[in-house]
């Protein structure tokens, strides 16, 4: 769901800097790869890495075993890959910097895909000519680069604001108000000891929630040109916004600082707090009336506006993609796997049995969708509607980890918060003039019109399908 701390292109994973179970992982998956490739002349073999456990995993095999059925000239092996987010994009860096053609098919953390597109690892996908505006505008946003899409939003994942409906009846349509509400239910007799709780620990959880608040302010990190604007008012207000009222005033926890997503959502199932800050996966837990105080008794929504000029309701976006490896021998295959995988009745299918949200509009309308998914699908569609992607930008990584030092010290009061933010804004302007970037943001806002190249200039490799 969150991406983890992951390398950037440009400062690949060294193998010693690896776990021990990683390296094994990575011998083994070599000898598999070293082998999948032995079939019958005439059959094409397509391998596919992405989730692969539980109900997801069982789903997965089930889907590729269809696609086989309706494809019988190609064969899908299941490239079994570390669940953590971590552990997989080091495998992934390791694989493709080697010019691995295995798996054929990457599934990607939303942040990723500029990451590998800017550093040739992934094909473009226009010149299959992919139904892009069937998909929610903020899925395709994440997945381009450089004017050009390189992958296809599989499932989306959307930060959601979780109320108390019993106490909170109605959705506050500002911050002010949900300030108020959270307030007034806390000062009922028997009231929740909390009025928000959300997640401000030191990692990528604080970026999702601040950029939430960004837009609700009408805040950006970086604007349309590539130009950092962290600092600006419209983000200096978001920030003091969280560390004066979410947290100074005492409606969150003292120690909500140190939080992630799981102690959140423990807080608010066991009816301590009137609002949650959370993703839709603890939507299961808390409708379950063996384990949740709260059961029946929550609605979501997006976080809503300041109601400052320009703000406006925001969910960062998250979620899986689906992208063809740069270096595989059967690109037309490996596309027509993931149009499969993408395409309606599979995406329908996903959500009926893992309750993933999917990625493409119409199937809002579906009446089947109302008892795949946990909350009413309206709710669901507006929150994807409001989606913000996090920058999009092969250096987010590193980005991520300023913003990470840079807000935690505005919060704890080591640091004022536009002064955190300059001090961010510059760090990141330093990382991008060292990396180059600047050059490569530029050159990409230019590219428009340009021939299918694999990323960073490389010919597309010659589809092998038999």
């Amino acid at each position: 769901m969150l991406p983890a701390r992951t390398p950037s292109p440009s400062f690949p994973v060294r193998f010693s800097s690896l776990s021990k179970p990683l390296l094994v992982l990575i011998g083994v998956a070599g000898i598999f790869l070293g082998c999948a490739r032995a079939s019958k002349s005439h059959e094409t073999v397509l391998t596919f890495s992405g989730s692969a456990l539980g109900a997801e995993g069982t789903l997965v095999a089930k889907q590729l075993k269809d696609f086989m059925r309706l494809n019988p000239g190609i064969r899908v092996e299941l490239q079994r890959t570390p669940d953590d987010a971590s552990q997989r994009h080091q495998l992934y860096v390791q694989w493709l910097n080697a010019r691995v053609g295995n798996p054929d098919i990457l599934q990607l953390d939303v942040v990723w895909t500029p990451e590998f597109a800017a550093a040739g690892w992934v094909l473009p996908l226009d010149r299959f000519g992919p139904a892009s505006s069937e998909f929610f505008p903020a899925t395709i946003v994440a997945n381009t680069w450089a004017g050009r899409l390189y992958a296809l939003p599989w499932f989306a994942d959307v930060g959601l604001l979780y109320r108390r409906t019993d106490l909170v009846p109605r959705e506050p349509a500002t911050l002010h108000e949900l300030v108020t509400d959270a307030q007034q239910a806390m000062a009922r007799p028997g009231g929740p000891r909390f009025g928000i709780v959300w997640q401000g620990a030191r990692y990528e959880g604080l970026i999702t929630g601040f950029v939430e608040y960004l837009g609700a302010f009408g805040g950006r990190i970086l604007d349309d040109s590539g130009r950092v604007v962290v600092n600006q008012p419209a983000a200096v207000r978001a920030l003091q916004f969280m560390r004066d009222e979410l947290y100074a005033s005492q409606i969150a926890p003292l120690d909500v600082l140190t939080w992630h997503e799981e102690e959140a959502r423990f807080a608010f199932q066991n009816g301590t707090s009137v609002f949650m800050r959370n993703w839709p996966y603890a939507v299961g837990a808390m409708s379950d009336k063996t384990q949740s105080r709260v059961a029946g008794k929550f609605a979501v929504s997006p976080i809503p506006a300041s109601g400052d000029p320009g703000g406006h309701s925001t969910a960062t976006l998250g979620g899986a993609q689906l992208a063809i490896n740069a270096y595989s021998e059967s690109p037309a295959a490996a596309y027509k796997l993931i149009a499969y995988l993408t395409a309606p009745q599979q995406m329908l299918e996903r959500a009926q049995a893992v309750g993933q949200y999917p990625t493409r509009q119409s199937l809002y309308s579906d009446p089947r969708l109302r008892t795949a998914i946990a909350i009413p699908p309206e709710d669901a569609r507006r929150a994807i509607e409001s989606a913000t992607p996090r920058p999009v930008t092969p250096i987010y990584t590193e980005l991520s980890e300023i913003l990470q030092i840079e807000l935690h010290r505005a919060l704890v009061r080591q640091a004022e918060p536009q002064d955190a933010l300059n001090s961010a804004a510059s760090r990141i302007n330093a990382l991008i003039d060292r990396t180059g970037m600047r050059k490569l943001m530029s050159a990409a806002r230019q590219t428009t019109d340009v021939p299918d190249t694999a990323g960073a200039g490389a010919p597309l490799p010659a589809d092998r399908s038999q």
